[in-house]
């Protein structure tokens, strides 16, 4: 498998879980070509993305495969490297993608890790364990010794006892 067809499958896989995955998408199509460097936004822009997604796909259809991919990036090859030949405009097209996968990957694992640790509770409640007794009712105030010393973090406040 060559590195044009890991990229592919990489992007083509991205936020799907219903796809097999080897069948992009144009949302799909558009992020590969963003982050790639392909859509510069000026010579290749996002009506170029979906025009040349929408000239390859099959009548009624959703998603590209591999053959329709290479004939989308033939379309855009053209148009983004215009001042070089067809051929070296499709291998410098290649050479944007190859080795590529979408930029939040890692993103979005690190941010599960993240959620996972802000809803631990374990330490909140073991703190606030403290004040019930043994059959579990609060002690009431007299139970919450961070109660007990009525200040305010905020200067001149007229609560604080300062």
């Amino acid at each position: 498998m060559s590195e044009l067809e890991k990229a592919f499958l990489k992007f083509a896989n991205y936020g799907n879980t219903s796809t097999t995955g080897s069948d992009m998408t144009d949302k799909n199509f558009s992020k590969m070509c963003q982050e790639c460097g392909v859509m510069d936004g000026k010579a290749v822009n996002s009506d170029d993305v979906a025009i040349a997604f929408n000239k390859v796909k099959a009548t009624g259809a959703r998603t590209i495969n591999y053959i329709q991919f290479l004939q989308a990036i033939k379309v855009l090859c053209g148009k983004r490297f215009s001042r070089k030949l067809s051929e070296d405009a499709l291998q410098a097209t290649f050479k944007l993608l190859e080795g590529r996968e979408p930029a939040n990957v890692e993103t979005t694992k690190s941010v599960a890790r993240r959620v996972e640790r802000l809803t631990d509770t374990s330490e909140y409640m073991n703190s606030n364990m403290q004040h019930f007794d043994k059959s579990g009712k609060d002690d009431g105030v007299a139970g919450h010794t961070d109660l007990s010393q009525r200040t305010s973090n905020i200067s001149n406040y007229r609560g604080s006892g300062t």
